[in-house]
């Protein structure tokens, strides 16, 4: 028999690490970068933050150093994409290679080895609600973040000046330049920003969700990540409900397993992503949606000061 419980707190963890790097790969591509190196950053810091966190004995340095490093590897993303106008597209991918190999050596010395992780918080009177506060409310710290994190985002991308600036600088930099407004320093902020938020997943993941480590172990959820910013239509609200979605496929696999070989289960998240993004991709195809749910116009388009 399914614990129902245990199914829908399953896609809960699961939806968190997808949640939390989609946010910050938001307001990256709302300023205009594109940023493919979300699998090599999330790899990187989830062996970073395990390994840190084994050494010192303490989860959240671990934590902290996985945010570090992700906005280290982000701010080389930057400098190349921004600072040199370089492609960001061949950047990205070779921040991904990077962060991948960085991986291997960060995390060689505790595959295998066990440190008690981030314990579930009991939020009080929220976790008593029967059925909802089980599903929702018994969790690690980081995702009732992503929770907070997600109006919060919101908020300052649609109703602050400053996200109206990013808007602005991923859609016509050179309006915005014109106006005073520094192209090359809001968009280096954004990246970095970007960076930590995979940094955070990539520490959630080893320390708070699959509470180990080992080589590989993303298991390509970073390219995920990319799609989910497609499906969330550069909206943080968007990337809640679409990591959701991403979630219970994730989850659901494992579910499927007495009634599907196992390289097939392998194979659902992503094909699963494909189809999802091809039927996403002829909706947003049709010119009135297309109209009002576009990509940032500048997107990937490297800014030179005239």
């Amino acid at each position: 028999m399914v614990d129902y419980i245990l199914m829908f707190s399953s896609i809960v963890a699961a939806a968190t690490f997808f949640l939390l790097p989609t946010l910050g790969e938001i307001y990256a591509e709302r300023s205009g970068i594109l940023n493919l190196g979300i699998e090599g950053m999330i790899i990187a810091s989830a062996a970073f933050s395990y390994a840190i966190a084994y050494s010192t004995q303490n989860l959240w340095i671990g934590v902290l150093s996985g945010m570090l490093l992700g906005g280290v590897l982000s701010g080389i993303h930057a400098i190349i994409s921004i600072t040199f106008t370089r492609t960001q597209v061949v950047s990205g991918i070779g921040l991904t290679i990077l962060g991948t190999g960085l991986s291997g050596i960060l995390g060689r010395g505790v595959i295998g080895k066990a440190i008690d992780t981030l314990e579930n918080v009991h939020i009080p009177f929220l976790s008593d609600i029967p059925f909802i506060g089980e599903i929702f409310f018994d969790h690690p710290i980081l995702v009732y973040f992503s929770y907070i994190m997600v109006p919060i985002c919101w908020f300052i991308l649609y109703k602050t000046r400053i996200g109206i600036l990013i808007r602005s600088v991923g859609e016509n930099p050179e309006a915005a330049y014109n106006q005073g407004v520094n192209v090359n320093l809001l968009r280096f902020a954004c990246v970095i920003f970007g960076g930590m938020m995979s940094g955070l997943g990539g520490a959630y993941l080893s320390l708070g969700y699959l509470n180990f480590w080992s080589e590989g172990m993303t298991q390509g959820r970073g390219w995920i990540v990319i799609a989910l910013v497609v499906v969330a239509l550069w909206n943080p609200l968007g990337a809640f409900l679409g990591s959701y979605i991403f979630g219970t496929f994730d989850v659901m696999k494992y579910y499927f397993q007495q009634f599907l070989p196992t390289p097939v289960l392998k194979m659902a998240p992503h094909v699963s992503t494909i189809l999802f993004l091809a039927i996403w991709g002829i909706i947003l195809s049709r010119q009135k949606v297309k109209s009002i749910v576009g990509a940032p116009t500048s997107l990937a388009v490297p800014f030179e000061k005239s």
